[in-house]
């Protein structure tokens, strides 16, 4: 037996009931393999069938307001894939009358769709012969054939993607690359996989060569910058706060937060009300404080660390309308901001 053959074989046997497995429709296995981009399955199935339940269709996705998307994204994280899966929304929607390209070459043409999403699309959907490759095919590729290229490197990024070209079969290509990526999963796991009942034990390259742990290679990452962030919890006696929408470019574009200040170093609680700009945001109003968390909470982003503390702080009335208290939990806010909303319990 081949190698897709194996695998298909043991994907009949061992795959997960997943909703997306059950249709082929292009709306829901495009929500699908953007919603489990850099997401494991456990966390991204109820994400999805929230979305499903909201926007059955793509023309109720391109109906929707942005506020309720990213709501519904709240602690997915990557907020621009949200972004972006509104606005293709919309464009399908609004100038392909809700039909979903059919090719590669033009679903990736698509605003937020890569080469994985247009591959799985177009080969799950329309029997396109293109190959997925996401992390598990990654792994499952290097281990097998004992390649050592960065994954993340250019030319890794291309010599995995002629390999896994090469390997697809003649028919049932959307099963093979739903098979390679649940094999990757589930029995070629990163840490611990579970080689002495594998499919593959006695031709894997990595596991003959004892290198199972040291593949696949990744270049060094980037090194991890440290922000310092300051979050003015202000209330007000008639139970109003301040929350603001992040307009700027960069992490969690659109969402809400409170007034945020930040600083080059851990601020001080003798320092704090004489801050520019903590005296700036609640302008001339006295008030009292109290630091909700000594302990920075460490908020942890791709290529940036987030130490965050909480500052309460209690006015007689608001510098501005703000909102009432009992608003701020319909806002989409980031999942750290959520956390807390949750713990202070309002």
């Amino acid at each position: 037996m081949n190698f897709s053959g194996k695998l298909t074989h043991w994907y009949s046997d061992n795959k997960r009931s997943m909703p997306w497995r059950e249709t082929r429709n292009p709306y829901h296995i495009w929500l699908s393999e953007v919603i489990l981009q850099q997401t494991q399955i456990s966390q991204g199935l109820p994400f999805y069938n929230a979305f499903i339940e909201n926007f059955p269709t793509v023309f109720d996705l391109a109906k929707a307001n942005e506020e309720h998307v990213l709501k519904l994204w709240q602690g997915l994280g990557y907020y621009s894939r949200a972004r972006n899966l509104h606005h293709t929304a919309k464009l399908v929607a609004d100038q392909l009358n809700g039909k979903f390209p059919d090719t590669y070459d033009e679903l990736i043409k698509l605003k937020g769709v890569g080469d994985y999403t247009a591959s799985a699309i177009s080969s799950i959907c329309f029997d396109e012969p293109n190959a997925v490759v996401d992390g598990n095919v990654y792994r499952l590729l290097s281990r097998y054939f004992g390649i050592e290229t960065p994954i993340n490197s250019s030319q890794g990024i291309k010599e995995f993607k002629a390999l896994a070209q090469s390997l697809l079969p003649e028919d049932n290509i959307g099963e093979h690359n739903q098979a390679m990526m649940e094999f990757g999963s589930r029995q070629c796991k990163p840490s611990s996989p579970n080689c002495m009942e594998c499919a593959f034990q006695t031709s894997c390259v990595a596991l003959q060569k004892n290198k199972v742990n040291s593949l696949p290679v990744k270049t060094n990452k980037l090194k991890i910058r440290k922000r310092f962030f300051n979050f003015l919890v202000v209330i007000s006696k008639d139970h109003r706060t301040i929350l603001q929408q992040r307009k700027d470019k960069g992490i969690w574009q659109n969402l809400y937060q409170f007034p945020l200040i930040e600083t080059n170093r851990k601020l001080s609680i003798k320092t704090f009300s004489s801050n520019v700009e903590v005296q700036s945001v609640l302008g001339n109003e006295s008030f009292q404080f109290n630091l909700y968390n000594e302990k920075e909470i460490i908020h942890k982003l791709s290529h940036q660390h987030l130490l965050t503390r909480f500052w309460i702080i209690n006015v007689d009335q608001l510098p501005e309308p703000g909102m009432p208290i009992s608003e701020i939990r319909k806002l989409p806010v980031p999942i750290l901001i959520a956390k807390f909303i949750e713990g202070f319990n309002f």
